[in-house]
């Protein structure tokens, strides 16, 4: 019942086996004396076969071995003349005893002692005949016979499971004992004599180890945080129970060999059981294990946001949280028990269901709750004019976060306001028409009644400039300007130089330090009324037209570069730095003396867009702060081959730096590839960038951001 595998790796062994098979002698050589003729001088000329298996005939050839008086074998084992099997002049046997050694072999004679030349080897058969008890446990007693079991160092389990000749209990030629280890599998058991090279045998037949047996789990459902009882068969060899959602029990209340106790972890979900011994293997339970779900009333139903629900059922300490119409997630207060919670809803939930989870991914649904509303019964007075006072009446108008006028204005809400009464103040802006109610929870209400807001102000209907630029010149065009007192500027800076005034028109000096990005002008009449430009972009930089055709911004978007690290370059959050406060591109270190210094370059063509770009009406356009003046080198812009060469600063005396960020266009007939220029603006996608290219060695210092497409202005 075995297979024998037995690898060679002494290369002399070999060739000597080939010799002797080659030459069919099987005998070692002792000594090489002339044999022509016989003088009674005692000669051995070869014994053998060897290797040869204790138990077997060993013959000694020669001339006068008659006189030999005995054979001594390594070991100090002496074979006498009277033990020979045959004893002539040419031929000595004798039987190979089972404790003999390798060695080198002493034949005695009265004429002195004969030593072979090559020692005596053993052909040693391993070989496992039986093992019992056919099955059993981990730790049980494992009987293996065979023969040459003392030679044994290892046995070999299923999924390399050892057991070292340390750890046998017993070792006979034919006999070896040891304990099955607790991660032992079933299958095939190998023998190895623990060799460099071993010869390792395997067993015929299959070893079967027990495993642990599932006749029932009680209870089912289980409750998350209680006991689960588990009963079957040879129980006592589990280390883990595994229970869905990924929960691994390792510590158990009780074990034994029939029934095996652990707490159910919190966040268990439903699954099958899965008990497993220290060999991994797994065993199913035969049903699935399902976790307990709450059951849930609630009161009330309608409800305000902000406002208490109370939650009554069973198993309610599962619940761990509570999601409200428009997916928010309410609070559940402490104090609650398994049959009553209180949850608090939040100020920004809808009508809706009200569901409940729990740590086990279970969910519950409770009756839709109906989340009221603000409600204007009456708003007095009706005409009005900015910066004076209304009163709204009507119910739930605690729920109300903004009051909202024509126009985009939200109105002040005085302090003291209740459920039924509040006092809003007439925003600046506001124009003729209804007023819109925001509650907390997103929701819009309108008036049924519409106000009339009394004012005598300019109309303004354009601007003559694309944008606001500070220290520059901006003109307001439109209607009755004349009655203009005063302009106030974003950040409630006031301007304090103009130009020409007339009835239609008013050209004023947009003040330094107007906070970068759209925003409206204030407008003051000589009769102390208040009004709203339209929406203007102020700054040092042009607004992006298309966001879209934008594809750099830094600014965490997806709109990134993937590498850029030459020069101390990289993403800078500096909000002093920035051109409109979000992240930008920076450089700031020294140039090498190569010819070029790679600052970034996009990611294949993710986010590159190119779709209406016309290469003989657009530009690269991209925003720039030269912090410190460069005085030579050149930013070149790359698409793929084709190269944009920006250098403002060449023949600037003293270097070249802007004050702030500014706007740079690029055309794209301005990429030349040896001379000839774009014609594809989706040549870019695979690789688009910016390098730094210079002969010497020069401090950049430079802010880039909003890398755009757009129509040259």
């Amino acid at each position: 019942m075995q297979t024998v595998y037995r690898k060679y790796k002494n290369f002399s062994l070999l060739i000597t086996l080939l010799c002797l098979v080659s030459s069919s002698i099987f005998f070692t050589a002792c000594k090489d004396d002339d044999d022509n003729e016989d003088d009674g001088t005692i000669v051995l000329h070869s014994y053998g076969p060897m290797p040869i298996a204790r138990g077997a005939e060993l013959k000694f050839i020669g001339k006068n071995l008659d006189k030999v008086s005995s054979i001594m074998l390594p070991g100090n084992i002496e074979i006498p003349a009277s033990a020979f099997g045959s004893k002539t002049s040419a031929l000595i046997t004798i039987t190979v005893p089972q404790n003999a050694v390798e060695g080198l072999v002493v034949v005695k004679t009265p004429q002195g002692d004969i030593t072979t030349k090559t020692p005596m080897g053993f052909s040693e058969p391993i070989s496992i005949t039986s093992f019992a008890p056919a099955t059993l446990k981990a730790d049980s007693v494992l009987t293996i016979t065979g023969d040459y079991l003392n030679l044994i160092k290892q046995v070999i389990f299923t999924d390399r499971v050892t057991v070292d000749v340390a750890d046998f209990i017993s070792q006979t030629r034919s006999q070896l004992k040891l304990k099955i280890p607790a991660a032992a599998q079933s299958g095939k058991i190998a023998i190895s004599n623990g060799a460099e090279d071993p010869i390792i045998v395997y067993s015929t037949n299959a070893l079967n180890v027990i495993l642990p047996a599932i006749t029932a789990i009680s209870p089912n459902p289980v409750k998350a945080g209680t006991n689960l009882t588990i009963t079957g068969t040879n129980l006592d060899l589990v280390k883990t129970v595994a229970l869905g959602g990924n929960q691994n029990v390792t510590s158990f209340v009780s074990q034994s060999a029939t029934e095996l106790v652990l707490t159910v972890p919190a966040t268990t979900q439903d699954d099958t059981l899965r008990v497993i011994p220290a060999s991994g293997v797994k065993v199913k339970s035969a049903s699935k294990l399902t976790m307990v779900v709450p059951t849930v009333t609630v009161t009330p139903t309608i409800v305000k946001n902000g406002d208490e629900i109370t939650v009554t059922g069973t198993n309610l300490d599962l619940i761990n949280k509570v999601v409200f119409g428009g997916d928010k997630t309410g609070t559940v207060k402490s104090g609650g028990t398994a049959t009553q919670i209180v949850v608090t809803i939040p100020n920004d939930a809808v009508t809706g269901i009200v569901k409940f989870g729990t740590q086990a991914s279970k969910e519950v649904n409770g009756p839709s709750l109906t989340l009221v509303d603000p409600v204007i019964t009456e708003i007095v007075p009706t005409t009005t004019k900015a910066k004076t006072d209304i009163t709204i009446t009507g119910t739930n108008l605690d729920l109300v976060v903004d009051v909202v006028f024509v126009g985009g204005a939200k109105g002040v809400i005085a302090a003291g306001r209740t459920e039924t009464q509040m006092v809003v103040t007439v925003p600046v802006g506001a124009k003729d028409g209804k007023v819109t109610l925001v509650a907390k929870n997103g929701t819009q209400i309108q008036s049924s009644s519409s106000l009339t807001i009394l004012a005598n102000l300019p109309t303004i209907t354009s601007f003559s400039e694309p944008k606001g630029t500070p220290g520059e010149k901006l003109t307001l065009n439109g209607t009755d300007m004349l009655l203009i007192k005063e302009l106030i500027f974003p950040g409630n800076i006031k301007a304090t130089a103009y130009g020409l005034k007339s009835d239609t028109k008013v050209e004023v000096y947009v003040p330094k330090g107007v906070p970068t990005g759209t925003g409206t002008i204030t407008l003051i009449t000589y009769e102390g009324e208040e009004g709203l430009s339209p929406e203007l972009f102020i700054g040092g930089i042009d607004p992006v037209l298309n966001q879209t055709l934008c594809f750099f911004n830094f600014d965490g978007t997806g709109k990134d570069s993937w590498w850029g690290n030459a020069m101390g370059s990289g993403i800078s959050s500096e909000a002093a730095l920035s051109a409109d406060g979000s992240p930008f591109w920076r450089v700031n270190g020294m140039s090498g003396t190569g010819w070029w210094d790679g600052l970034f370059f996009r990611n294949g063509s993710n986010n590159f867009v190119t779709t209406g770009v016309n290469v003989n009406t657009y530009a690269v356009r991209f925003d720039i702060n030269v912090i410190e003046p460069i005085t030579t080198g050149l930013l070149k812009i790359r698409f793929g081959d084709y190269y944009y060469e920006f250098k403002p600063w060449e023949g600037v005396a003293g270097g070249y730096k802007t004050t702030g960020w500014i706007t740079v266009t690029c055309p794209l007939t301005g990429f030349k590839k040896d001379g000839v220029a774009l014609t594809d603006p989706a040549v870019g996608g695979a690789e688009f960038g910016m390098i730094w290219a210079s002969g010497t060695s020069v401090k950049v210092n430079i802010g880039i951001d909003n890398v755009r497409f757009e129509p040259i202005p």
